[in-house]
């Protein structure tokens, strides 16, 4: 969950279709199982979304003390009961609180961070925080009206793996010290800060084995050498993909290293120019982009009109990145075909999460 919050929001109350003592909760396009007529439909509620840690205090008044995910028995995940899925708990609004009003703070919630393995920590820098990409993607069930019935869209796979940018500035932007060439994460990259390439603390670091692996550097230099070396406005080139193979996350694609050059890395974003000045590419010229690099891009299930009837048949569905469907499916990307800007979420794209994905056993959570 990108922007993680705590709110009071109207509730809607459903029938449960299996469970004659509960029902349903609907939050925005959210639900969560609550027992019957314990809320009203139309009142205020509080909705704890996935991945919040609660405080003992709320879980012992709402009965739950030990009984979530964790080993502390404390953070929300998505179960399914009697073959419903369901998504976050449902708290009572105390009177002096605000449809709209955030109570994260004053309930102590805070959001769960997976630690992070040794083989994806290192030793890092400060590349400048003008210079490294901020990017997340928000879910479609925080904001289920950005894409409107029959806009031209495309679905992409959503990987299980980690965050990788590797990105290649003109030499009036270099690093004195660590060049031109950079790798990054999403948690790192959003603080401004880089892997040391060329450290040797860093030589297990899979992000960095990967950028070696893969002579990105080379790469980006043969792809996009006319617009790095541009005399008159030279920008950098960002390669944005997903990492994985197996010991990355619990889903492995079939694969048994990250080196392999069939899986391991592929492209879902390619950002030209200074962040927050520069632009993505379109999707018809991102493929020819990866081309030119050499690299796969990620699988586009589905391209044409939206509607969410279709999103929903593509969310769920078994993995296609290694051709043997293997496992399942995480979800999907899903972004205009020609690129645009919302005024809720800025860039607009979103992702789908598979409820299978969500309640699989032995799961883990994407890393920053």
């Amino acid at each position: 969950m990108s922007n993680f919050s705590v709110k009071v929001q109207k509730a809607t109350i459903v029938e449960h279709p299996n469970a004659n003592q509960l029902e349903l909760c609907n939050v925005a396009d959210y639900q969560a199982i609550v027992r019957k007529n314990h809320f009203k439909n139309g009142e205020l509620i509080v909705y704890i979304p996935e991945q919040s840690l609660v405080p003992v205090s709320i879980l012992r008044e709402m009965g739950l003390e030990g009984k979530l995910a964790g080993k502390n028995g404390n953070r929300v995940k998505a179960i399914k009961l009697r073959g419903v899925l369901s998504q976050g708990l449902i708290y009572p609004c105390k009177p002096e609180w605000q449809e709209g009003q955030d109570v994260t703070e004053i309930l102590g919630i805070t959001k769960w961070e997976p630690p992070i393995p040794a083989h994806l920590a290192g030793e890092v820098y400060n590349a400048g925080s003008d210079k490294t990409i901020k990017y997340d993607i928000e879910n479609f069930k925080n904001y289920p009206n950005i894409f409107q019935e029959n806009e031209q869209v495309v679905f992409t796979e959503k990987l299980h793996g980690t965050f990788c940018c590797m990105a290649l500035l003109p030499k009036k932007f270099q690093h004195p010290e660590y060049g031109q060439f950079f790798v990054t994460s999403k948690g790192l990259s959003s603080r401004g800060l880089a892997l040391k390439t060329n450290s040797d603390g860093n030589k297990n670091n899979l992000y960095v084995r990967v950028a070696k692996h893969y002579h990105m550097d080379n790469r980006i230099n043969f792809a996009f050498g006319n617009v790095i070396k541009n005399e008159i406005d030279p920008r950098p080139v960002y390669v944005i993909g997903e990492l994985f193979g197996a010991g990355v996350q619990d889903l492995a694609y079939g694969a048994s290293s990250v080196q392999d050059e069939s899986v391991g890395f592929r492209v879902f974003d390619i950002y030209v120019g200074m962040p927050g000045k520069g632009r993505y590419l379109q999707d018809n010229e991102l493929e020819p982009a990866c081309k030119r690099l050499g690299l796969n891009r990620v699988p586009v299930l589905y391209r044409g009109p939206f509607s969410k009837q279709k999103m929903l048949e593509y969310t769920d569905g078994l993995e296609t990145i290694s051709g043997k469907s293997i496992h399942i499916r995480e979800g999907i990307i899903i972004r205009p075909v020609i690129e645009r800007t919302d005024p809720e979420i800025g860039r607009a794209q979103l992702k789908s999460v598979s409820a299978d994905y969500l309640t699989r056993k032995g799961n883990t959570t994407e890393h920053q």
